[in-house]
């Protein structure tokens, strides 16, 4: 995409901004506060329908920067006044490769703005507090690995540094924070020794525009942090008073030998195309907390973020931010639920293959009939447990549980309406999962 600036745009110091992840949770707050300060702003994704959903009016650019070439990142910058990287990912999966989001596309992009000749973009690099060459998660590491390459380069470039970051929409860890927050009764005392700073993601996307306009000069590498660093239990407990849900009756310890075995199965739902916040990554970056200087970013020339009670005044909280809380854990036990559910009914349709045929030939069915009906269903009930596994297969298989039950309180109605009066209830049993998959569709999506 050739993204040249008119002479108006030249004159009237309005900037051409290229912001990379640009509907993710960072990079559509920067796309906001770029476009607001009048600039032109051009945003990158992979998913076409994620970048409309997240911003219909804005121009995309939409390609994988993990893999676009140099020659690729030549045309793109093109006319580019600024780049503003807001991508990244916690941990290698199914979806996400680390090396090539923060190495490999970092010195493609490099070498594609050295290729371009004299008066290359200003690079804002939206990095995270901790990241170093010795850290202790490849997260961090291959952070620092590809911004060193970058530098190397002897390209201008801004590099942010912020700690955990709050929003009004929550993602990832602050999701899961938020979730434990709202727990029933009890409030986990996870990681009691780590602590936590916080930034306001619109502090944050202050500070990419400060870093774009030029207030923050070149070759800084800066803290971007609200002061008030709090112990993690005494977040999720502020997170608590804030969400507006009475206090916990217990705090119950959470023994680190607890979230070993959990995060092993999360690192597991990984290459399944989840991006659990529950990872070893995820849990190691909240046990090293994220502590950093309140006051680098104003002696930088950028603009002060507000201290930690002020983001939580600042931030909505209403019924729906509960509602969020509330069923963010029960979103993957119902998946689970669905998923045992259906896997069981697969495989006991197949061990009582002769109890399952019987009932159908008792109402007039052939044998043969009745047989491939009894194994035609045990294989879609498998394969509908099976993929809603899948990240990228859920939606399609919770729409396939839905056709599947619906079919068969329909057929079984027509053929067998008896089986309504039946003591057991196999046709009453239908319906309680076939609310369980469209509730579990209604938050599905993941941004």
């Amino acid at each position: 995409m050739d993204m040249l600036e008119t002479p108006e745009e030249q004159s009237s110091g309005v900037l051409s901004v290229l912001v990379l992840g640009g509907y993710g949770l960072i990079g559509s707050a920067v796309m906001r506060r770029l476009t607001a300060a009048g600039h032109r702003v051009i945003g990158v994704g992979r998913s076409g329908v994620e970048a409309r959903r997240s911003a219909p009016d804005a121009e995309w650019d939409i390609f994988d920067i993990a893999t676009m070439s140099v020659e690729g990142w030549q045309i793109t910058l093109r006319g580019v006044d600024v780049v503003v990287n807001a991508s990244g990912a916690l941990q290698s999966g199914a979806r996400d490769d680390l090396k090539g989001i923060h190495e490999t596309a970092l010195v493609r992009i490099g070498e594609a703005m050295v290729a371009n000749g004299p008066n290359p973009p200003l690079f804002v690099q939206i990095s995270a507090a901790g990241v170093s060459p010795d850290a202790s998660t490849e997260f961090f590491r291959s952070k620092a690995r590809g911004e060193a390459a970058f530098q190397a380069l002897g390209l201008p470039m801004v590099t942010l540094r912020p700690s955990l970051v709050l929003a009004p929409a929550a993602y990832g860890g602050t999701a899961l924070l938020r979730a434990a927050a709202a727990l029933p009764f009890v409030l986990p005392k996870v990681l009691p020794e780590s602590k936590t700073a916080c930034v306001h993601i619109d502090d944050l996307a202050q500070a990419a525009l400060d870093a774009a306009e030029g207030r923050i000069a070149a070759g800084t590498t800066v803290d971007v942090t609200g002061a008030g660093a709090v112990l993690l239990p005494d977040l999720i407990a502020r997170m608590r008073a804030w969400l507006g849900i009475l206090p916990a009756w217990i705090r119950l310890p959470v023994p680190h030998a607890v979230l070993t075995p959990v995060s092993r199965l999360a690192d597991l739902a990984g290459w399944l195309g989840w991006r659990s916040p529950l990872r070893r990554s995820a849990i190691r970056v909240l046990q090293d907390g994220t502590e950093a200087d309140p006051d680098a970013l104003a002696r930088a020339g950028g603009t002060p973020c507000r201290d930690i009670d002020a983001i939580f005044r600042d931030l909505p909280a209403s019924l729906q931010e509960r509602w969020f809380a509330r069923a963010y854990l029960l979103f993957p036990l119902t998946l689970l639920t669905l998923s045992l559910f259906w896997i069981a009914s697969g495989v006991i349709g197949l061990i009582s293959f002769p109890a399952a045929q019987s009932v159908l030939t008792s109402r007039g069915w052939s044998a043969e009939t009745a047989g491939l009906a009894v194994i035609g269903g045990a294989i879609i009930d498998i394969a509908l447990g099976t993929l809603v596994l899948w990240r990228s297969k859920l939606k399609r298989a919770l729409l396939g549980m839905i056709a599947v039950s619906l079919a068969y309180l329909v057929g079984a109605t027509l053929t067998a309406p008896d089986l309504w009066a039946d003591p057991l209830g196999p046709l009453v049993k239908v319906i309680p999962g076939l609310m369980l998959a469209l509730i579990a569709l209604a938050l599905s999506d993941e941004r």
